[in-house]
Order: structure tokens, then C-alpha cells, then sequence
């Protein structure tokens, strides 16, 4: 049964989903607060995400919404998420849409065309978990995993270092630049380890403030501090049986690395404002591009946590160093629909690409942008458009658009699917023409 996860903390809202959805067979799991949404993700398998923009109190309209839906993209990627939104945070939709959200509904919303969406992305989501759990090579002769795809000497013998690490106990410190798939390594760690049935917590140190480091870590009891409503469990509680990411680990303060050390050493730690102590069994990889035994020649970080840290070090190389996976990657990025021209093969080979492996499934995405038909040519990773917007050729595609987006009753996977488009690129279109909202629904 495909299971949908409605998040708002209005009870009326969430009783009237539960009960239009379950009585079209969807099995329905709810979330009040986004810590409940992450956790319901985290620990479950869910297809579908129905998420109001605007819940919470406290913060400005719609940002614990986009909060929330950026901590889903960051754990479950490829999970859709269909946004309830007012009037007012149509922009931000939109927004998000592009940043990858599946779709989007105003309030009030249809009920005939919700269940469309559900339909269409429910089952989308539910194909994705099952092809990341049964995903083989594609053929070919380049080797595919769930989260790599390589066939360079140097990533093939790193790959089969992974291997053998995945299936130990020991913590790992996964080294490389920006971009070169430090995350995406974390991750095939984990689903290749005996821990990959307990949740995998992802923390970007960089991201935390670090006077919030300790109550994101270790949890906080009710008042531990201003704002502390209630009592909540930190990321190594969240990760006991399973594995801990932490990423841009270089970023933690010296304090942080004290208290991270003594979890390391002894699995125990307190809850910010209690004194009780807590145990819990967690493997923990970490990953960082800084120079990590500069940064303690410098003493800015701790030597006895950095051997903690890395029992064993897997260095991933920037894409330069890979030339041979380049092809590859950007055939994976544009899909099977489409074929690489002679010169974008040439075009690709000879870029430097300095934000690796990142910067080239964001150069396929703009492609894909500009591609007029099946075959990707140099041009197309250019940004060189052959529609001039002010012409007449833009209005064709702006009264294209607007017919096609009629036929389908707005659902903008369909549409985009006839258009050969994407859906983040027909938003930016419809955004480019000034189409009327009014057609998607």
C-alpha cells in the first residue's frame, strides 16, 4: 500500500486528508511539527509527502515550511512533495518547485485534483524506492550503483576499498572537494553496511549555529534554553542502531569537538539541561574538504578526535582527475530520452569543471533547458538559447504552453512530459511567459 505523509498542525486539515485519501486506499502517516515529519522520514518508508507551507509559530509565514521541505530534499532526495500553499506563498511555491518539489495546491484546495497529483507522484515515489533497492547496471560498459556511476581506474579502485569498509563497524572520514560526491558516498556506505535498516541522520555542520551545535547533537530538555517549548531528542539519539553523518565536520567549534569526542569514546552523552546520561550505538562517517592536519597544526582542531574520526580515510577525486566518468555522468544526468552530440561529448571532455561532480549535473540540467530536440549539442551546455524571447517564436511557446497546460488540466507532469520539457523547466517558463496561475488548477 503507497504510504502518504501529510504534515500541518491544523488537526481539521489533517483529519479531512486522512479520510479523503484513505478512502482511495492510500495508507496515511501525519505529522503536527516538523520534527515529527523528519523523524516519520527518517524511520519509515513514506512515497508521498503533502506538505501545508505555512505551520508552526514563532517564524515568519511559510519559513518553517520551506525549512522543512529543504531537510526532506537533504534526506530523502528523490521523495516527492506536494506543497499546500496560500495565495500569499505562491511565489515561494514556485520557488521550491524549482529547487524540486513535485508540484504544488492553493488553498482551497480541489479534492478531484489532488488525487490526480497523488496518483501521479505517489507511484513515482514508490518506483524510485523500489529502483534504489533493486537498482543493477544499466549495461554498457560503465559500472552503476544506487549512488555512483564510474568507470575510471581511480574511482573503481576506491569503490572497492568502500566495499570492504561498508560491512565494519569503524567510523570514516570521507576527504575530497566541493562537489565530488562526499554525501553520495556516505550514503552507498550505509545501504551496503549491516546498519542499513536503522536510519541514516545527516548534519551539516556548517549549517548550525554553533551555539545551537549542542541541542542539535545531544537533544535539550524542556527550558534548556529560550524557545525550548518542549523536550527533543538530538541526532544521536535519532541515529542509535544506525549510522551519523556529519558533514563539513571541519566547521565544529573546539567546545563541539570536546563533547563530540567523549560520544566517540564512550557512546555516552547528556541532553542539554539534564543530568542524566544517555547511551546509545552509532557509527559515525564525517566528511570535510578542509585540510584537517593543517587545521591542528593550527589548533583549530583536536588530534585525538581527528584519529577518532578517521579509522580509515576514503578520498574521492575531483572530476578532472576522472575524465573517464564524464560521459558517463552526464548521460546518466540527461536520461536515457536524450543523446549527446559529437561536440557536447568534446565540449565536456575539455571543461575543467571545477565544482565537480555537482557542476555537471547542474550544466546537464541547464542543457536540458536549452535542448530543441532529443540530441544534446555543445551550444545546449552553453546557455545558448534558439528561442528569442521577444520574438514571435516566444509567443508561440508561451500559446503552446498555455494549450497544453489546458489539455492536461494543469498537472504540470504531464504537461511538461508532452512538452519534452522538464518540470523545473516548464515552471521557469511559465514564469518567463507571465502564463496565468489560473491553468495549473
Amino acid at each position: 500500500m503507497i504510504k502518504v505523509l501529510v504534515v500541518d498542525d491544523n488537526p481539521d486539515i489533517i483529519a479531512a486528508l486522512d479520510l479523503l485519501l484513505g478512502l482511495h486506499g492510500y495508507q496515511v502517516l501525519t505529522a503536527a511539527t516538523k520534527k515529527q515529519a523528519l523523524m516519520v522520514a527518517c524511520h519509515q518508508v513514506v512515497d508521498l509527502v503533502i506538505q501545508d507551507m505555512n505551520f508552526g509559530q514563532g517564524l515568519t509565514s511559510g519559513s518553517e515550511g520551506q525549512c522543512l521541505f529543504h531537510e526532506l530534499r537533504a534526506i530523502k532526495p528523490d521523495l516527492p512533495v506536494i506543497l499546500i500553499t496560500a495565495w500569499s506563498q505562491l511565489e515561494t511555491a514556485i520557488e521550491l518547485v524549482k529547487a524540486g518539489a513535485a508540484d504544488y495546491l492553493q488553498k482551497p484546495w480541489n479534492d478531484t485534483r489532488l488525487l490526480e497529483l497523488v496518483e501521479c507522484y505517489a507511484s513515482e515515489g514508490r518506483d524510485k524506492h523500489n529502483a534504489r533497492e533493486h537498482e543493477t547496471s544499466p549495461g554498457g560498459d560503465f559500472k552503476a550503483q544506487p549512488q555512483f556511476i564510474y568507470q575510471s581506474p581511480v574511482m573503481l579502485a576506491l569503490m572497492a576499498d568502500a566495499e570492504k569498509v561498508a560491512s565494519s563497524q569503524v567510523n570514516v572520514l570521507i576527504t575530497g572537494a566541493n562537489g565530488s560526491g562526499k554525501e553520495k558516498l556516505a550514503d552507498h556506505l550505509h545501504q551496503h553496511s549491516l546498519r542499513k535498516s536503522a536510519p541514516l541522520i545527516k548534519v551539516n555542520m556548517g549549517a548550525i549555529p554553533q551555539e545551537l551545535m549542542e541541542a542539535e547533537l545531544f537533544g535539550a530538555e524542556k527550558g534548556a534554553y529560550t524557545g525550548a517549548n518542549q523536550a527533543r531528542k538530538g541526532r544521536f539519539e535519532a541515529a542509535d542502531g544506525g549510522t551519523l553523518f556529519l558533514d563539513e565536520i571541519g566547521n565544529l567549534s573546539l567546545s563541539g569537538q570536546m563533547k563530540l569526542l567523549r560520544v566517540l569514546q564512550t557512546g555516552e552523552f547528556e541532553r542539554l539541561g539534564s543530568n542524566d546520561t544517555l547511551k546509545v550505538d552509532v557509527r559515525v562517517l564525517s566528511a570535510t574538504n578542509s585540510n584537517l592536519p593543517q587545521a591542528i597544526k593550527q589548533g583549530e582542531f583536536r588530534e585525538d578526535l581527528y584519529y577518532r574520526l578517521n579509522v580509515i580515510e576514503l578520498h574521492l577525486p575531483e572530476l578532472k582527475a576522472r575524465k573517464a566518468d564524464i560521459l558517463p555522468l552526464a548521460q546518466y544526468f540527461i536520461g536515457s530520452d536524450y543523446k549527446l552530440s559529437d561536440d557536447a561529448k568534446q565540449y565536456l571532455l575539455a571543461c575543467p569543471w571545477p565544482g565537480n561532480v555537482r557542476e555537471l549535473e547542474n550544466a546537464c540540467k541547464r542543457a536540458l533547458v536549452f535542448a530543441q530536440d532529443a540530441c544534446i549539442k555543445a551550444e545546449d551546455f552553453k546557455g545558448v538559447s534558439k528561442v528569442n524571447s521577444t520574438g514571435s517564436n516566444a509567443g508561440n511557446e508561451k500559446q503552446q504552453i498555455e494549450q497544453v497546460l489546458v489539455k492536461h488540466g494543469g498537472v504540470i507532469k504531464h504537461a511538461a512530459t508532452e512538452l519534452g520539457l522538464s518540470r523545473q523547466a516548464l515552471y521557469r517558463r511559465i514564469e518567463k511567459y507571465r502564463i496565468d496561475p489560473g491553468l495549473l488548477g
